[in-house]
């Protein structure tokens, strides 16, 4: 595409968002490639090699469909234990196996720049990435990371998550006055709330809490414009604290947020990969997070909010990022974190195989042992880094400016 399509593919792909977040979102993509590509995944299918048949002819599977080294965290699982895994999974749909991966490969040739690699290092990182994820999908074994079996900077993380108290993590996003907290609206994670939302919200929890278990657990306290992430900013998003188990310190924290159509559903359609038949698109990404977790993520529901399809979920203490760039020139501390997102993706895929039309394990199992495809996909992955960096630089100026 030329500029001008870019643009225009941008503006169509962003149309009807909240302006003011919206200029945030292009403000973030203007830094760099690396939060350009998490910006412009529509962009990035679009270019998907369409002569390369690994992209055509790899297994169905389960994917993030925005796979990147930012959308791997931790999270509480409905079982109250920690998991390190992928956490994003509103562009979540059935594709080619090797979709999810081409894209985790090319974000690490994006960010090479933010993590202070050079590019022997950046192939090195790629190579250990891929040889992970086949080995682990040639295993046919799905497993899963906690703290007793995670390693380096990711047992650092989940360690560190020990010691982080509700009451902290609470202190952090809101003001305490008395008995009763208030969201902090800092304008970096929280906005105040447009005209009616705060009436939308107020109608719309008492009816979802009288289908739970602990209806008073979701009597709203506060609320506002949540302001996170880069792909998603300008759709509707809400923090909502509510009372949980108790003012103040038993409070909790909710995030609702609006789910579009997946980006990889026009290529989807026009290669022909049919997908299952949602009701709506909240219940695609949670069926897709369902299928493709270990554990499920605690207060993880689809839900309808003023006609449109959400999500809701709980924000939690334990939820966070690896620091990436705490590899302290030890490459061999970069490199097991990088592997261990491969490992993640294929026992996710695993996981979720032969499910809602994804191909058995059997079939993933075999294509992890076929050494054909190693090279090719790591020659993709660097092409449409470069791609991804050629659309950035031309449209810098403009999201800068937007």
């Amino acid at each position: 595409m030329n500029t001008d399509a870019l643009i225009a593919a941008l503006q169509t792909h962003n149309q009807d968002r909240d302006p003011q977040l919206l200029r945030m979102k292009y403000r973030k993509m203007a830094q760099g490639a690396f939060l350009f590509l998490r910006g412009a995944d529509h962009l990035f299918y679009d270019e998907l090699l369409p002569d390369q048949p690994l992209f055509r002819k790899a297994p169905l599977a389960w994917s993030c469909g925005d796979l990147h080294v930012e959308n791997f965290g931790s999270y509480k699982g409905d079982n109250r234990q920690v998991y390190f895994d992928i956490n994003d999974f509103d562009e979540a749909a059935l594709a080619p196996a090797s979709w999810d991966l081409v894209r985790l490969l090319t974000s690490i040739q994006c960010g090479a720049e933010a993590l202070r690699v050079s590019a022997n290092e950046v192939a090195a990182l790629s190579a250990r990435c891929l040889d992970a994820y086949r080995a682990a999908l040639a295993a046919g074994k799905p497993r899963w990371v906690e703290r007793e079996t995670s390693v380096g900077l990711i047992k650092d993380l989940l360690c560190d998550l020990q010691d982080r108290k509700r009451v902290d993590f609470l202190d952090k996003r809101t003001t305490r006055k008395g008995q009763r907290r208030s969201l902090n609206l800092d304008g970096v994670k929280a906005l105040p709330l447009l005209p009616g939302q705060r009436e939308l919200l107020h109608a719309f929890l008492p009816g979802f809490a009288a289908q739970q278990e602990q209806p008073g657990f979701y009597t709203m306290l506060d609320a506002a414009r949540r302001v996170a992430g880069t792909g998603s900013l300008g759709l509707m998003r809400f923090v909502v604290l509510v009372e949980g188990k108790g003012s103040p310190d038993g409070n909790y924290l909710l995030d609702i947020k609006e789910c579009k159509p997946s980006a990889l559903a026009p290529r989807l359609a026009a290669w022909k990969i049919a997908q299952p038949a949602w009701t709506d698109q909240a219940s695609r990404v949670v069926t897709a997070q369902h299928h493709m977790q270990a554990v499920d993520h605690a207060f993880l529901h689809a839900v309808a909010l003023d006609g449109r399809s959400c999500v809701l979920r709980g924000l939690q203490p334990s939820e966070d990022r690896v620091a990436l760039d705490a590899w302290g020139k030890k490459l061999v501390r970069l490199e097991e974190v990088i592997a261990t997102m491969g490992c993640n993706l294929a026992w996710d895929q695993l996981r979720a195989a032969g499910r809602g039309g994804a191909a058995g394990a059997d079939e993933l199992i075999a294509h992890g042992r076929d050494d054909g495809w190693r090279q090719p996909m790591l020659n993709a992955a660097a092409a449409m880094a470069e791609e991804t960096q050629a659309q950035w630089r031309a449209c810098k100026e403009w999201l800068a400016n937007a």
